[in-house]
């Protein structure tokens, strides 16, 4: 008989589900860690909120854990490399949350347009202002929404309902399946100058930092208002502030904060024209009792079916041959870069897989492009079960074709992503037992360690270029860990990539555009 610990207060059907299926089921919170360590080694199945620390220390204890599952959406309190190194699977439950977070968008976007709390404080304090409260209608009003995954669409569909026009920015989703779901899709740069109201949507990663930032603010109508119920970090808060004492901004909510809890000296919380919550966008009773059913029988599929569902990880290590790994670890490298370059809605992904290693294992190899890919975008993680499911869902379409070994390589990975815009190409493979490498971008042949951060940009080839991006480089001590260089012709354009052993943020790059024939340059990141 399975035995499963629920150590964080769940919604008691989770602990009726996994009881009626035939599981032995002990539901004790406030466990202190020192217990913990020495009642989990009994124990096959961990049920789990955000309370429950399940770091590496917890799980080098667990000898017989199978499954670990969150009833919720994150698996920030989850130590997920180290459950995946113990061959544990850590599964959430995605979507449960996304009714909630939609529903308090809403809420948000009413009471910031109506200026719901300050009213109330006001009244409170036995004033009558009723003319300083002028609020404005949300019909006929341009909601733009930065992120069209679940939540997004949620947000639109109750949106429309009040009258307004929806339009929204994702480049993962093609075209037909915004249109679909009542969305007009716009480029970025469209959606700021023309959304009254501006609702984000996304994970946050390198590309999302501070996508409303200074620049970004100024390009918007005066008077837009901003809401954040997704993820701290995407805001630069001290250039939010700013636009709201000018008058750029007309007012904005906030769900979620960089900081949890925040700094509450920040002017995010005193000024009069912001809305704050506590992070309460999944904090219903309902959404509660959505995620404890959910995982409820996503464990119990697991243990009486042997079927994975909401997996955030796989414990692949038998499956996986020493002589695939540095080709799964390339195909994640591959499709993360693609995803980071790549601008506009992405129509397609052509692969192309040459010699024997990739075609016998093409499956696995495009599930892992998939995943590298999709997790640049997404809020929720990914893994290679579920991303090709995730693919054919946002409308993705991925070709697949093999080739005879190509003549320069035995084993050749090359992904091509199709935009409205642009196509782009980069091919990659492993020199030696493990080392990977992109050996074509577009049609320079080059060779790049596709490892942590990274500057790529175009350069007219002549001598010194190299000298002044270093000279920039150096002077904000960032140190350059190596190069590849590529060219089709003496004299033409040229490809440059830099590792580079820190973040460059926006001012570096901004001061390298400026060199005088250097143009698109790109930071990314590969952490795989």
């Amino acid at each position: 008989m399975k035995k499963i610990l629920v150590s964080d207060p769940v919604d008691k059907q989770c602990v009726s589900m996994l009881s009626e299926a035939g599981f032995d089921v002990h539901f004790r919170t406030g466990i202190l860690p020192d217990e913990l360590k020495k009642i989990i080694p009994g124990y096959n199945g961990l049920v789990v909120r955000s309370e429950t620390q399940v770091n590496s220390e917890l799980i080098k204890h667990m000898e017989n854990m199978e499954v670990i599952g969150r009833a919720g959406t994150g698996v920030d309190n989850i130590d997920v490399d180290a459950a995946t190194r113990k061959g544990i699977i850590v599964m959430n439950t995605p979507g449960g949350n996304t009714i909630s977070t939609a529903e308090h968008t809403i809420a948000l976007m009413l009471g910031m347009s109506r200026n719901i709390a300050q009213a109330n404080i006001s009244l409170r304090q036995g004033k009558w202002e009723r003319k300083s409260f002028k609020g404005s209608e949300l019909n006929n009003k341009t909601l733009g929404i930065i992120g069209l995954g679940k939540i997004g669409k949620e947000v639109a569909l109750r949106a429309k309902a009040f009258g307004m026009k929806v339009i929204g920015f994702d480049p993962l989703l093609s075209e037909e399946v915004s249109l679909k779901a009542g969305i007009k899709p716009v480029a970025l740069n469209e959606l700021f100058e023309t959304s009254d109201i501006i609702t984000l949507h996304v994970p946050f990663n390198e590309q999302t930092r501070n996508i409303i930032s200074e620049h970004s603010l100024a390009k918007c109508k005066k008077g837009v208002k901003i809401i954040n119920c997704a993820r701290g970090g995407l805001v630069d808060e001290a250039a939010l502030i700013s636009a709201l004492d000018s008058g750029q901004v007309s007012a904005a909510a906030f769900d979620v904060y960089e900081q949890e809890p925040p700094d509450f000296k920040s002017k995010l919380f005193t000024h009069p024209k912001v809305l704050c919550t506590p992070h309460l966008g999944a904090s219903t009773e309902e959404a509660q009792v959505k995620v404890a059913i959910q995982i409820a029988e996503q464990i119990i599929a697991l243990f009486n079916n042997n079927q994975i569902s909401g997996a955030v990880n796989t414990s692949p290590g038998n499956e996986i041959s020493e002589n695939l790994k540095p080709y799964i670890k390339l195909a994640k490298a591959l499709g993360s870069l693609q995803s980071q370059l790549l601008e506009g809605n992405l129509k397609k992904i052509n692969l192309s897989l040459s010699g024997e290693m990739l075609q016998r294992n093409s499956e696995m190899i495009i599930a892992y492009v998939l995943q590298g890919f999709l997790s640049e975008r997404l809020t929720d993680p990914v893994n290679f079960i579920s991303a090709p499911f995730i693919a054919r869902e946002l409308g993705i379409t991925i070709n697949q074709t093999q080739s005879s070994v190509n003549e320069n390589y035995n084993n050749l990975l090359t992904i091509e992503c199709e935009g409205e815009k642009l196509k782009k190409t980069i091919a990659g493979t492993v020199f030696g037992l493990n080392e990977i490498r992109i050996v074509r971008y577009d049609n320079f042949s080059l060779e790049i360690n596709p490892f942590g951060n990274m500057l790529l940009y175009f350069n007219i080839d002549r001598p010194g270029m190299l000298a002044k991006v270093g000279s920039v480089l150096a002077d904000k001590q960032i140190n350059i860990a190596g190069l590849s260089l590529g060219r089709t012709v003496i004299g033409g354009e040229a490809l440059t990539v830099v590792n580079v052993d820190n973040p460059v943020d926006e001012k570096v790059i901004n001061q390298i555009s400026s060199i005088d024939g250097i143009k698109d340059i790109r930071a990314v990141r590969i952490n795989f």
